[in-house]
Formats: C-alpha cells, structure tokens, sequence
C-alpha cells in the first residue's frame, strides 16, 4: 500500500519557532503585525489564491540594525516532502504563468514561492520597505524523524523584484542578532545579470502596458474621459499617490467622499495632495505653479469631480490607479513609465492632430543609442527634445552602473550618485503636457528633476544650469542624444545644430526622419559637417509601426571635429531588428512586440559595429554593413545611397539565365511548327 504524504505543517512551524527561540529572534505569529503598515500592505494584495483575502505569512520577522535599515522576514511554512519550491525551465522561481499573469497553484502550494508573493506585497504597497528576505520552511516525516528544508532568497526593490538565493542554510540560526553582520554583506553582494534585468525590464513593461490599456479603455467605455485629458489625468493621480515619506501622505480611495464644496470636491482634494507633493519634492515655483495650472483644467475645471450616487468619475479613476497603477510604477524603477503611459493613453489620439507630432522612443532605442554614445559616469548628458526623459533615463541607468564598477569606496559611489542625478543630465521640453511627464519620470529617478527645464530649446535656452548650487554655470555636455519633433526645420536638424554649436567635443546620436540625410535636413546638415563628423548612419527598422508612418535612420557624430572627406563612415542596414511588431490597441507589448529573431543580440550587435567595425558581424551579413565616403554638401547620408551591389553574377545566376533563355527559345520553336502553340 503506497505510504500516505500526510502533512505535517504544524509540525513543521513549531520547529521553525523554536529555532527563532533559541537564538534570540522575535517573530510575529500568523495573526499579529509587525506593524500597521505592513499589515496594510498584505491587505491590499491579492491573497496567495488570488482572491481578495488578507494575506498571513506563518511567521515574521523583523530585522533592525545600527544604521536603522530595515529589512521585513517573511516565512512560508509547508509539510510536505516536494513543497519547498516551484522553479521554471529556468531556474528562477515560477511565480508567474508563460502568458505572464501570477501562478496562484504554484504561490499557493509552495513554500518559497509563498514567502516571494508575500515579499513582493510588502514592496509594492509600502513606502518603507523596499527590500524583504523571504524563507520558504518545509517539512516532512521519514520513519519517524522529521526533515526539514529551507530556501532562503533575497527581493529589493533596486533588483527590480528578482528573488536572488542568498545562501544555503540548515537552520534559521542565521537569523540571530550576532549572524546579522555576515548576512547583510551576502545581500549586499547580490546583483542581477545583465539578461535578468532586461527580462524583469520587459516583465514590468509588459505588465505596465495590459494595467494602462485596461485603465485606458475603461476612462473611454465607462466615464467617457477625452482623449486629451488622459495623460494628465493620470500624472496628477500617480502623484498624489506617492506621497512623500514622513511629510506628505500617499492619497487613499477613502479620502476621496464626493463632496461639493469648492475646497472639498474630489477635484481640490488631489490638486492640494499634488501641491503637497511638488513642494517636499523641492521643485522651484514656477515649476510648481506650471504644473498646477495644468492639471487643474483635468481636476477643477472639468467636471470629473462631480459626484453621482456619492462618487466621482474621479474617485472610480482613481481606485483603478490606486490598486492596478501605483504597486507597478513604484516598482519599475529604471524604466521610462511615463513615456509608457503617453504612449497608451494617447494611442487614440487623432492621426491629424498636432499632439500626434509626439512619438516617445521605445527603451530598446534608448538604451541602444546610450550605448553607442559611450555613455559612462563621467558623460553629461542632455536632450533638447526630452519628452518623458527616456533617453536621460537610459542615460542615468549606464552611468550608475559605471560608477558601481569603477568605484570601491561606498562614500565616494553615494557622493558621484548624487552628482550624476542632480548635475549630470539635463532635459528642455517645450510642450507643458510632455514637460510633467519628464518631471515626474526624474522624481521617480530620485533626482528632484533638478534639471529638466520647460523651455523652448531653441528661443529660450542658452546652455546653462537654471537651477541648483551650478545654477548660472554653463552646462559642460558631451553627449547630446535626441529623437526631434519631424515636423521642426530640417526635419528636425535645427534641434541638432543648436545643441552641437554648444558642445566642445563628445558624441551626439540622433533618431530622425531617414530623408533628412538625403536632403531634407538641408541646411543644417551641410552646416552640421563644417564642425562635427559623421561616423555611422543606421538605417533603422519600423520602430514606430502604427503610431507614426516614417522612415527613420539613427545618424551618429563625434563633436568638435570638422568631417573630412576622406574618411570613412559605417552605413548599417538595420531593417530586420528581430522583432515581429502588431499594433493591436488591446493586446500586451507581448502580442504587439514579439522577439522572433534573436532581438537583443541584434541591438547589441548594432551598437558593437558602430564602436568597433565589421568583425563583430554575426547576424547581418556584409550586405547590411558597408563603409564608404560622403561629401560635404550634406545630402548624402543615408544607407541606401552606400548601398553595395553585387554586380558579377554567381555560377547559380548564369545557369538561372541559361535555363530560362532555353525554355523561351523552345515555346518558339513549339510555336513557329504549330499554329495552336
């Protein structure tokens, strides 16, 4: 008779607490709190079935050290051999299913992967904690003796959520007050690969895309919210939901009560919160007072904050941002969100109106134009177009992670950290609804947006910090990244010009209409070329499919050095970037943008062969790279005008000819003896 695997979980749970006992831990059992806000937190998640229960980890912890940090313990108990952990083909641990939605049976059953869920709840929804160790306790019989199993990981908000083992362990005794010192410097020596931040990187763009279209379609089928009002809608509600920790209080649902009084109405309740926010945030007056007036169209001249039966169309927006919107965007850090959002919620947007000149450039682009630029932790960085600040997003991510290889001393990391937030990148934007996205974007990045600036580029800025402890220094760029409105002068060249005229030396890598190269973009790119070179021109692929219908070409240039004719530049076709793109308004980046031919190795592909030549050609052949010369009349620039063509015929071509010359010369013949042919 096959033996019963009978659990013995109770079992197993006063095993774990007499281990805690005996080395001096406190713990909280399955009914008590830490503390109000954690218990809050494991309120407002999803329970580990996925229903809208409270969430109970069999035991908590709480560590506390010297410095004050601390760090939540969150531990799952099972008594079952087999119910440790759930991993994936992968090795990582299987908490979510292939179409990217939470695997409950696996959250539910599993140890560890209970203790990650519950991990993952804390980070989301609180403030305080942004890193949680999660142990999974598991337990069974064998001939009377009780074996136990842990597995031990570490979650953080800076490791984008990706649970990393910490150690092996037998006991919990690592967890006593003398052990502490020896753990944190194993956490502190975890970091993520390259490969596991971009996959978290498109896991959280992914889910960013399925909660804004879900929140897109409702504001349009249920409150009948304009198209134009979206974006600003939701900036102002993602706002008064961060609060500031210890002086401004995140926006709860509840504080929202309909009310009609000119002070009280839902409206100027989140505008005040906004107000609240932007003030602890440090961001100069007239800063503030911009964006006020903005988002007070959305909050108070409308009529959103009215109530019906008790509620606003601003209260039920709201509670949708509130429990789908704010856990992922407080947990995508790195990423451009808000360019994200722009993107979706103006998805429909009229094809012939003036905001549809506004197309934010995916991450990929952004990263990849970085990394040709040779961004690192000494480079300042500007854009004279920044929109959402994805390219300075890109930009910060390249530079923090130089600065965490180069440097050894934690003082001297934390003091260049501070220096390449607040110093070393700066953004002009001139429209007022883009100009919040690109604010809201750096706060998120910790940086005050410091130097992000609501300016006209061309008529208003003069190349200096406007503000801060360099406020009147000239900005000393050397790298100048830019995806220009195309419908600006010379398809948007003028931007260029202007930045350049500016710069001393460095680098500029520019996404524009491809045409400008051939012509369009006269004067300024025969202008452009007495005083900069032109070393790469990559024909790119259809990186804006149904969202804008141009050609466009990354053109790159070393500044300060006058091009000459002589020299060689790469032309690269990059038309096939392994990406199968739809356009589906409903679908996930997922459906819309699949990689389908070895995407990423292609971009890093592309950015190796600018840097470094054709010896790095893998997936392109010597048909899509070519270095050739150009002329100083600007207007020959694109990769189709370099284009290589093979005019000697293979033996395959000459016996292609042959056979179809035979078979013409033969239906001829057949046709000459016999009328009928």
């Amino acid at each position: 008779m096959a033996k019963i695997n009978k659990s013995i979980e109770e079992i197993i749970e006063d095993i774990a607490k007499k281990q805690l006992d005996a080395v001096g831990v406190k713990y909280f059992t399955k009914t008590s709190e830490i503390n109000s806000e954690i218990d809050e937190a494991l309120t407002k998640a999803p329970s580990k079935s996925g229903g809208k229960g409270k969430n109970y980890p069999d035991i908590k912890a709480l560590i506390i050290m010297k410095d004050l940090r601390q760090i939540p313990v969150m531990i799952e108990v099972k008594g079952k051999k087999g119910d440790l952990i759930k991993l994936n083909e992968d090795g990582a641990i299987e908490n979510l299913t292939k179409d990217k939605k939470p695997h409950y049976t696996n959250i539910s059953k599993y140890a560890v992967n209970g203790a990650v869920h519950y991990a993952e709840a804390i980070i989301r929804n609180t403030s305080t904690y942004k890193e949680v160790i999660a142990i999974g306790f598991s337990g069974y019989d064998d001939n009377n003796q009780h074996i136990t199993e842990l597995g031990v990981y570490y979650i953080s908000q800076d490791n984008f959520l990706v649970p990393k083992k910490i150690d092996d362990y037998s006991d919990l005794s690592f967890l006593a007050p003398k052990n502490i010192p020896a753990l944190i410097e194993k956490i502190n020596n975890l970091s993520l690969s390259d490969e596991e931040i971009e996959n978290k990187a498109k896991e959280f763009e992914n889910e960013i895309e399925i909660k804004l279209k879900n929140l897109n379609q409702e504001m349009h089928d249920v409150y009948n919210i304009s198209v134009g009002s979206r974006v600003q809608l939701v900036c102002g509600m993602i706002m008064a939901g961060l609060g500031v920790e210890n002086k401004v209080s995140p926006l709860l649902i509840t504080d929202l009560k309909g009310q009609g009084g000119k002070n009280s109405n839902d409206g100027a309740v989140i505008i005040n919160k906004i107000a609240d926010f932007l003030n602890e945030k440090h961001l100069p007056e007239e800063k503030r007072e911009m964006i006020i007036r903005d988002l007070s169209q959305v909050f108070i001249s409308s009529n959103l904050w009215q109530a019906t039966d008790g509620e606003s169309k601003l209260k039920k927006v709201y509670s949708t941002v509130y429990k789908d919107i704010m856990p992922i965007f407080t947990s995508a850090k790195h990423l451009d969100f808000t360019g994200k959002l722009f993107n979706v919620l103006n998805a429909w947007v009229d094809p012939d109106s003036e905001r549809n000149d506004v197309v934010l450039t995916p991450r990929y682009v952004t990263d990849l134009m970085a990394k040709i630029a040779m961004v690192n932790m000494d480079s300042y960085v500007w854009d004279y177009a920044v929109g959402s600040a994805g390219f300075l997003i890109s930009s910060m991510k390249m530079m923090l992670k130089d600065a965490g290889k180069r440097i050894k001393s934690p003082k001297e990391f934390s003091e260049k950290v501070r220096d390449i937030k607040c110093k070393q990148l700066l953004g002009i934007e001139k429209r007022a609804d883009i100009y919040m996205l690109a604010v809201l974007n750096m706060i998120l990045m910790e940086d005050g947006s410091a130097n992000i600036l609501h300016k006209d580029s061309l008529t208003e800025f003069d190349g200096n910090y406007e503000q801060g402890e360099m406020k009147g220094q000239e900005f000393p760029a050397n790298v100048f990244l830019l995806n220009p409105p195309y419908s600006a002068d010379g398809k948007g060249f003028v931007f260029v010009e202007k930045a350049l005229s500016r710069m001393h030396s460095g680098r500029a890598v520019i996404l524009i209409q491809e045409n400008a190269g051939s012509g369009n973009g006269l004067p300024y790119t025969q202008r452009l070329l007495k005083n900069n070179s032109l070393i790469a021109s990559i024909h790119m692929s259809d990186i804006f499919y149904g969202k804008a219908g141009v050609q466009t070409a990354i053109y790159v240039f070393n500044i300060g050095i006058p091009h000459d004719e002589k020299q060689l530049v790469k032309f690269i076709n990059f038309e096939n970037d392994g990406y199968t793109r739809q356009n589906r308004k409903k679908s996930s980046q997922d459906t819309n943008l699949k990689n389908t031919d070895h995407a990423t190795e292609r971009y890093e592909e592309i950015a190796n062969l600018v840097l470094y030549g054709k010896t790095y050609l893998h997936y392109f052949t010597e048909e899509d790279y070519t270095e050739d010369t150009i002329t100083l009349k600007g207007d020959d620039w694109t990769f189709s005008q370099h284009r290589k063509i093979d005019t000697i015929p293979a033996e395959a071509d000459f016996k292609r000819v042959v056979k179809d010359y035979l078979a013409w010369k033969v239906s001829n013949v057949l046709k000459n003896e016999d009328g009928n042919f």
